[in-house]
């Protein structure tokens, strides 16, 4: 309360071990995160605008309330990942794991999803106005 957030704007932290790192708040617009190890990070918050977290680790992290909007995430892992209330319009999110991961709430307003698997994802309340779906594998129903 009342401090400075960090601001790593533009930064490139390709490939930084970043593992339960506290970067609740942080301002990381236009950010390059490819390949970085982000597992059980604390992102709540924080400012990861048009980042690029290509290939990113972000298993089992806290992405709680954070933008995302235009941020590349192909490849990304995003398994068991806490995202709710997040805003990840126009994210693109082409073979992300994304098994278990909470959308809960979040905008994905043009998201694009491509060739991933939405097993065990929860997207209850989120906003999926004209959001891409493609080649997609859902539950099978019983």
């Amino acid at each position: 309360p009342g401090g400075a957030r960090a601001d790593l704007s533009g930064a490139d932290l390709s490939r930084a071990d970043l593992r339960k790192r506290i970067l609740t708040n942080a301002i990381l617009t236009g950010c390059r995160l490819r390949e970085a190890d982000l597992r059980e990070a604390k992102l709540g918050s924080a400012d990861l605008s048009r980042a690029d977290l290509r290939k990113a680790d972000l298993r089992n992290s806290d992405l709680t309330e954070t933008r995302l909007q235009g941020a590349d995430l192909t490849e990304a892992d995003l398994s068991g990942t806490e995202l709710f209330r997040g805003d990840l319009s126009d994210a693109i999110l082409r073979q992300a794991n994304l098994r278990g991961a909470d959308f809960s709430g979040s905008d994905l307003a043009l998201a694009s999803f491509r060739e991933i698997d939405l097993t065990g994802v929860k997207l209850d309340r989120a906003a999926l106005k004209d959001a891409v779906v493609r080649d997609v594998r859902t539950p099978q129903a019983k």
